[in-house]
């Protein structure tokens, strides 16, 4: 290990851990070619915390050549060793489950408690895919015109890029290198570089439980669109997996093409809540706090825009402003807290300004509105009521701890209002009539939905989105055939 920071002990604070801060290639942590370094920064304080290798070209060719040359040999290994190794970092991540919940804190700013429940959910994703690995079952049929046997396997599909957003830095590493390393692939991370020593700390994990050398790499970079472009328009490369926004994804999709790589894009979200009349209002409320507040309201699939049936709308405009008022703002470190600051200051302007737009176009303001005077990035709980459908923030996301609400009158008004956006991720629909409940899904147009659940998000479930919303799926057994070509072999005897 070059450069590292020290991370104390969470509990203790001292026997510090250390996070390696350079460029993961071919199982060696090696500084840069630019020798340039980025800065982190704790979003609770805005002080930095470390700085981190900045790559070039040469080094992302470095990266590639060595994923290509690791590519054979894990493709080979059995599934159940593969299975074996993945099992092994699920334990591990448990097993150090304190400082990686501390570390995510430090850099990504949200509240311990969130933390540790993405520090549960990223192992996860090594613990099914641990199982999954020995379930790529091939196929065997007979063609019912020639008579020919068709048979079909699975294959890895090859070198996958990787690139992962900052609200998750360690759950979306492990819910795309999980599927990748289970079906063979070797692959190259690049994670954002708000939140890189999380993603370093996934990679030593890794390397500790026997992942052999080259097969996942991982690259920072302060130029993200230039080292992307250059890897997709490498032809080893074959497979590319994007969490991030639309307009982003629109242009890796672009670069993709030009050498026809398989995408898998998993992009923005504009989640409507819906609260029928036949509601049960707590568990609504309960839900809402869960679907709009986990992650900071720092989620794809964060409920943003609730509508709410007429007959419930001052009871459950209410019980949120009751909810939402308790919450604790604090650092992200403090166990006192339940909500950190956001990523950046320049997310505290753009939730500003959507606030202020809608209050502009007449939404009531009930909760919060302003940010703080103190240091950090900071925005304080917010609920606005009766905001309008020309007010910004009915047709982008938030992306911060902010409720915005709309009364209805019928569920085909509320149904045409869900759909009514470009996006498609996920939504979330509150009746206690479960015909009722199923009839609303269907109409939906969204590739997720928690029907009388504020969180869907599970590891052996299909996320993704229709619509600008993305391509392809993550978790669940489809994830893992998403990094899988099939290959048909005709015989007959």
């Amino acid at each position: 290990m070059t450069n590292s920071f020290k991370l104390p002990d969470p509990k203790t604070g001292s026997k510090p851990f250390p996070i390696p801060t350079d460029l993961w290639i071919g199982g060696q942590w090696v500084e840069s070619n630019t020798k340039k370094r980025i800065d982190v920064f704790n979003p609770s304080n805005g002080e930095k915390i470390t700085d981190i290798a900045d790559c070039n070209d040469d080094d992302s060719q470095a990266a590639v050549d060595a994923a290509d040359k690791a590519a054979a040999g894990w493709a080979a290994t059995s599934p159940r060793a593969r299975a074996e190794i993945l099992r092994k970092c699920y334990e591990k991540m448990i097993e150090n489950i304190e400082w990686l919940t501390y570390l995510i804190s430090l850099e990504n700013g949200k509240a311990l408690p969130d933390s540790r429940s993405e520090v549960l959910y990223a192992a996860e994703f090594f613990r099914w895919y641990a199982e999954e690995t020995c379930h790529v079952l091939g196929e065997m049929a007979m063609a019912p015109a020639s008579g020919a046997r068709i048979m079909v396997q699975y294959q890895p599909i090859g070198i996958a890029l990787l690139i992962t957003p900052w609200n998750y830095p360690a759950a979306m590493a492990t819910r795309k290198i999980a599927p990748a390393l289970a079906a063979g692939c070797t692959c190259i991370l690049k994670p954002a570089t708000e939140t890189p020593l999380t993603a370093f700390a996934v990679a030593q994990i890794l390397h500790d439980c026997g992942v052999p050398a080259g097969v996942v790499n991982v690259l920072t970079t302060s130029k993200s669109s230039a080292l992307s472009k250059k890897i997709l328009h490498d032809r080893r490369v074959r497979k590319i997996s994007f969490t991030g926004s639309t307009g982003v994804g629109a242009a890796l999709l672009k670069e993709a093409a030009d050498e026809v790589v398989s995408p898998a894009m998993e992009l923005g979200g504009n989640a409507p809540f819906i609260v029928c009349k036949d509601a049960d209002l707590n568990a609504a409320l309960d839900g809402a706090m869960l679907a709009k507040m986990r992650n900071s309201g720092e989620a794809c699939t964060a409920a943003n825009r609730f509508y709410i049936h007429k007959d419930l709308y001052k009871g459950f405009t209410d019980g949120i402003v009751e909810r939402m008022s308790k919450i604790v703002l604090g650092d992200a470190v403090d166990p006192a807290s339940t909500l950190g600051p956001m990523i950046n200051e320049k997310a505290v302007i753009k939730i500003g300004e959507l606030v202020d737009d809608a209050v502009a176009k007449g939404a009531k303001l009930l909760l919060g509105g302003k940010r703080l005077n103190r240091p950090g990035s900071y925005f304080p709980p917010t609920v606005l009521a009766d905001v309008p459908n020309n007010a910004d923030m009915i047709n982008e996301e938030i992306f911060g701890p902010v409720v915005s609400m709309q009364s209805f009158d019928d569920e085909a008004e509320a149904i045409a209002k869900a759909n009514d956006t470009e996006y498609g991720l996920a939504a979330y629909v509150y009746t206690q009539d479960l015909k009722r409940g199923f009839q609303i899904c269907e109409k939906i147009e969204a590739g997720m939905i928690g029907l009388n659940r504020g969180i869907m998000s599970d590891p052996a479930a299909p996320f993704g989105g229709v619509k600008a919303s993305g391509l392809g799926r993550e978790g669940s057994h489809h994830g893992l055939i998403e990094f899988c070509e099939a290959k048909y072999v005709s015989v007959i005897w």
